[in-house]
């Protein structure tokens, strides 16, 4: 009897163990797939005058953390916020030939995909011109954005717009900017002043947007998209 309760003792204590040896060893955890870093673009160089509107896009390579296989996708557009994307394309390389319409502004950007389907961020974004036949002047560029960025929550009772513009033919700029609480502003707070910051007064708890025109010596004008911010 006292050889009978040990045996059944014995089983108990296995089995409260994983003795049956069904249990399976924890997987170990799968490795986090990492994106490829930002491409850096090269050719056409910022603000540049292509004199040919066949070109040649160029950018340095891509690296991947995890050691995968890069593509790119190169995108072009009329408008430094892409909204008007005129090429969007898939390269295995680091160049691709792209023919474009004379005598107009492009903007440019490259980002990198792992094999995964895991992209990078967008690289910094160039302008460019193509030459147009018979064009003695070219708009200047459109505005960029520096501060307050895009919906940044400013906490003062007054705010510095800054922004940066260029001009392929590097004429002197002047800028108008438009300011307020409606969507697109129609208020110029300021109008063809040459320094590229302007100090707005603002309420708490509101939202605000603001554009800037930018004028060449020459006539040329070139508006620039809304920006907005908030104010806390």
């Amino acid at each position: 009897m006292r050889k009978f309760i040990y045996t059944i003792a014995i089983g108990t204590l296995l089995l409260s163990c994983g003795g049956s040896g069904t249990d399976k060893p924890t997987p170990p955890p799968v490795a986090e797939n990492k994106a490829p870093l930002v491409p850096t673009l090269v050719y056409p160089s910022a603000n540049l005058l292509c004199i040919e509107n066949a070109i040649n896009f160029q950018w340095n390579a891509s690296t991947d953390p995890d050691g995968d296989s890069v593509s790119y996708q190169i995108q072009i557009a009329k408008d430094n916020s892409f909204t008007q994307i005129v090429q969007s394309i898939s390269n295995s390389s680091t160049s691709r030939d792209i023919s474009l319409e004379k005598g107009v502004a492009y903007y440019w950007r490259v980002n990198a995909k792992d094999s995964k389907n895991l992209s990078s961020d967008y690289s910094s974004v160039y302008s460019f011109y193509t030459e147009g036949e018979g064009i003695s002047n070219y708009l200047p560029f459109s505005p960029e954005i520096v501060s307050p960025t895009l919906n940044t929550i400013v906490q003062e009772a007054s705010a510095t717009l800054e922004w940066s513009a260029s001009d392929v033919d590097n004429d002197p700029l002047t800028y108008d900017v438009y300011f307020g609480t409606d969507n697109p502003p129609t208020a110029a707070v300021s109008t063809n002043q040459t320094a590229n910051t302007v100090t707005v007064d603002v309420n708490s708890e509101s939202n605000y947007y603001w554009k800037v025109v930018v004028k060449d010596d020459k006539g040329g004008q070139t508006i620039g998209q809304v920006w907005n911010f908030k104010t806390d």
